[in-house]
């Protein structure tokens, strides 16, 4: 549940800290005094939109907070992504400068918008004002059904999941196939282009490395002579010359060692030159290796530089280097086992019938749960309807088979019929404006029953109600919040009058002559001015507060 709401520098507010009870909440207020500013402040904290123009005029930044009792599941969101949890709250906080930037933190830590609305998802669910339009959308009436279904069986989300995945693989094969018959020809032309190309790499074989390993090769046979010949001239300078460099050494190390007897200070000498004469023998050992290695081998020479050319003339052919060759012959034959798995038409045909009955499986499942869901929906909206003066009207949703797509086999359609004996239609052609509206209201109080969010917020859902359905509604709400927190911004005092907490919105000026928004809870004096305020307009009379006074008593 909601407990805190802090908002500085929002529009038209400069700053405000609100405290919520449980139940039944109202907000009021004239016509642009802001009631809705604290709607949007708050879905801003919850990961919202937001611009430079929500930054009040003449301060650097916006900063809206938010804090929030937790449910078990925002508890374990918030231990999954390791955001820290004190006393069983959630600190949401959003702050967005006059330069349009924005951050984001979940108790005291840098979070993203992303984030904010995943937690707040699960904390808030938010009816607006506008909500009864969208119900004449197909789409919203399609998601409206599914979410239902959702709420009360959390694997079917996925199974919806599912069937969007199951379309695109069957639509991807059907183009495929309809690519393939429109264009026959082309792609036998490119596969044959490709059969010849790959054919041709086949026979050279190019190898991952070769051409580095072939290259060193060939420098070390084209060079051949002149490498024997050097290795040769410094094993004899080092040990088989008349006069040999370790011979003189080692004579050297033999005198040393005797005269090391005579003073001691000379094996400093000695301990440095016998290391070098080892080494000059472990020099003499990798000379006669290498000259055994090295041979002058003329035909090699021509192999390689045969290998040279065929592998450079085909890079170039290939616009790749040497090194790459490998790798594109690899992509080559990659590309024609691909084509010729599109090029074969009945294996492609087999695969589209098979991704074809994937799909129609799992979205026959998903239609058996939305033909329940509608039932059951219509009937809870038809027994609502009686309660919201539309008594004898009904309810129902259809599912219209029509064609498969990545939402199921069918059209999800809402129909009612506004009194008895009258078959339903459509509801975008036979609902009034206040119809609408009670239908809508409805479906939001029934939907809302189906959820866990513990906080549900209604911004002028009441809209196009009056009279002793505006009482209906608010006895409605304020059942609804008997099990949970609900917040509502209303116009009706037949609605207002039943809430628990009663908030009050008004416009003001400072003293620098800005305009400012204030609020303030009402105490039950001051609720029955408010409630008379609402009932008579500018003037209010003894009248209209004794008819306050008898809605609040209600």
């Amino acid at each position: 549940m909601l407990r805190t709401l802090t908002i500085r520098d929002f529009v038209i507010v400069d700053a405000i800290e609100l405290e919520f009870a449980r139940g039944f909440s109202v907000l009021t207020g004239e016509t642009g005094a802001g009631k809705s500013i604290l709607i949007d402040a708050l879905q801003l904290a919850l990961g919202g939109r937001g611009d430079a123009s929500m930054v009040r005029e003449g301060a650097t930044k916006a900063d809206i907070t938010a804090d929030f009792a937790l449910t078990d599941a925002a508890l374990s969101w918030l231990e999954q992504h390791e955001f820290a949890t004190e006393e069983g709250g959630a600190l949401l906080r959003r702050v967005i400068d006059n330069a349009g930037r924005s951050k984001a933190y979940i108790n005291g830590i840098a979070a993203t918008a992303g984030q904010l609305r995943e937690l707040g998802e699960m904390l808030v669910d938010i009816h607006g004002q506008h909500a009864h339009q969208s119900l004449l959308k197909s789409d919203a009436q399609r998601a409206l059904l599914d979410n239902q279904i959702a709420v009360r069986d959390p694997a079917a989300s996925a199974e919806a999941q599912e069937v969007a995945i199951a379309w695109r693989a069957w639509r991807a094969l059907s183009r495929q196939r309809e690519e393939y018959e429109t264009n026959a020809k082309n792609v036998l032309i490119e596969r044959e282009r490709l059969e010849w190309q790959v054919s041709e790499l086949d026979k050279l074989a190019p190898k991952a490395g070769e051409w580095t390993e072939i290259t060193n090769e060939h420098s070390r046979l084209s060079h051949a002579a002149s490498l024997i010949e050097g290795a040769q001239e410094a094993l004899n300078a080092i040990s088989e010359a008349d006069h040999p460099i370790l011979s003189q050494l080692s004579s050297l190390n033999t005198k040393l060692g005797k005269l090391v007897d005579v003073d001691a200070e000379l094996q400093t000498v000695l301990d440095c030159m016998e290391p070098a004469r080892i080494q000059l023998q472990e020099a003499v050992y990798a000379l006669n290796s290498y000259i055994d290695k090295v041979e002058l081998d003329p035909a090699r020479l021509r192999e390689v530089d045969s290998r040279m050319d065929a592998l450079h003339s085909a890079a170039r052919k290939y616009h790749v280097t040497p090194e790459e060759l490998h790798e594109e012959h690899a992509a080559l034959a990659l590309k024609l086992r691909q084509l010729a798995d599109a090029s074969d038409m009945e294996g492609l045909k087999r695969q589209e019938a098979k991704a074809e009955s994937a799909y129609r499986e799992v979205a026959g499942r998903l239609s058996k749960r939305r033909a329940a869901a509608a039932k059951a929906l219509g009937e809870q909206v038809t027994n609502a309807m009686q309660e919201l003066s539309m008594g004898g009207g009904r309810f129902e949703i259809a599912l219209n088979l029509g064609e498969p797509g990545a939402h199921g086999l069918e059209q999800v359609e809402f129909l009612v019929a506004g009194h008895a004996g009258v078959a339903p239609r459509p509801l975008a052609k036979v609902a009034s404006g206040g119809e609408l509206a009670r239908i809508s209201l409805a479906i939001s109080v029934i939907t809302s029953n189906a959820t866990t969010t513990p906080t549900l917020i209604f911004d002028e859902v009441d809209s196009g109600i009056g009279g002793g359905v505006a009482e209906v509604v608010g006895r409605l709400l304020k059942r609804l919040g008997q099990q949970r927190q609900v917040l509502c911004v209303t116009h009706l005092p037949q609605v207002a009058s039943q809430a628990n907490q009663h908030f009050q919105v008004a416009k003001g000026t400072t003293g620098e002559g800005r305009t400012v928004s204030r609020i303030e809870v009402l105490n039950n004096r001051a609720r029955v001015e408010e409630v008379a305020r609402m009932l008579g307009g500018i003037e209010i009379t003894e009248t209209t507060r004794k008819h306050a006074r008898e809605l609040l008593a209600s």
